[in-house]
Formats: structure tokens, sequence, C-alpha cells
């Protein structure tokens, strides 16, 4: 039987997937907030990373960076559905994978999400991601996201931060998980 990824293996009962995902580091964020969040130091023993959690913050949106490469080495495609239309769109030469986990600078709502990072460790292939959240404001409006970035480096990803675009930051509670996926 193929191991399942992701969010169904951690919630099989009992786990029979538990050595293929494997908890790496979490975080939250204390009181006052942050610019961003970091993850150091990865091991490349897994197949896949995979990042989960629930954010809120002011700014227009969250921006993932690869090694602390800030150059325009990276690119996404979109799709954004608020329940009455749909829009999709395209990236190119950007500073990083924007729109991780939105911030929605809204009190008390806190957007969950989830970002793939395939073969994070090959050194032969660019990077790619795949990242999907949602939220819904009551009567203000809601939004589900899905999208997929790039990375374009052969690097080993060893390093992740997740920042507030604009000099935004993001709230406290906010909250990540990185995980690792055996292939």
């Amino acid at each position: 039987m193929a191991p399942i990824l992701g969010i169904y293996a951690s919630s099989a009962s009992p786990n029979v997937f538990s050595t293929s995902y494997e908890s790496i580091a979490t975080t939250t964020v204390g009181s006052g907030g942050a610019s961003s969040i970091t993850f150091s130091s990865i091991p490349a023993t897994y197949q896949h990373l995979q990042i989960r959690g629930i954010t809120a913050g002011s700014g227009v949106q969250s921006t993932l960076r690869f090694n602390s490469d800030s150059g325009s080495n990276y690119a996404a495609h979109s799709i954004l559905g608020d329940g009455s239309s749909v829009s999709a769109g395209a990236a190119a030469s950007q500073t990083g994978i924007n729109s991780i986990g939105y911030l929605t600078n809204v009190s008390n709502v806190f957007v969950p999400f989830i970002v793939d990072i395939l073969d994070y460790s090959n050194t032969n292939k660019y990077k790619t991601t795949r990242y999907t959240f949602g939220w819904e404001k009551n009567a203000a409006g809601g939004y589900i996201y899905y999208a997929s970035g790039l990375w374009m480096n052969t690097s080993a990803v060893n390093t992740i931060v997740i920042s507030a675009d604009g000099g935004g930051s993001i709230s406290q509670y906010s909250s990540y998980a990185l995980y690792g996926i055996k292939g």
C-alpha cells in the first residue's frame, strides 16, 4: 500500500504512516508580533517538506523565501475564488513566493494554510511549491486560494523564511509547523 501524505497521514487512526511524516520544528509568534519567522538547519533527510500554519497580521500578504535568497528568482501561478467569481494570476521574476497565508488586516481573523515544498533537497532541479489557504470574514466576504510557486535555484533548501510584506507584522498566536515527508 502506498503511503498517504500530508494532512491525511497525520489524522489516520491509528497512525500507520507515522514513520513517513515527521515533525521538524514548530513556532508560535509571541507578544507584539513578528516581522518574520524562520526555520533553519533543515536536514536533507526527507523527500518533501510541508508547512502547516494559522496566521493573521497586518500587511497584504506573507512571502516565502529559501536560503536567504531575496533575488528575482521566484515565480507563481494562482487561482482565487470568492464565492461569486474566480480569478487567476501569474507572476515571474519575483523576490519571493507571495501570499503564503494571507494576512487579513482584520482583527482576530486567522487564516489556515498548507505549503508543500517538493523535492527540496534535490540539487538537480528547481524547487516547486504548492499551497492553499482560505478564510471567511462573515459579511465582509472570504476567499479560497490555490497556487504553485517556483524557486529557480538548484540548491538544497536548508532555511525557510516567511515574512510579512510592506512593513507589516505577523500577529501574536500565529503558529507554524514544519514537517518532513519521507519518500
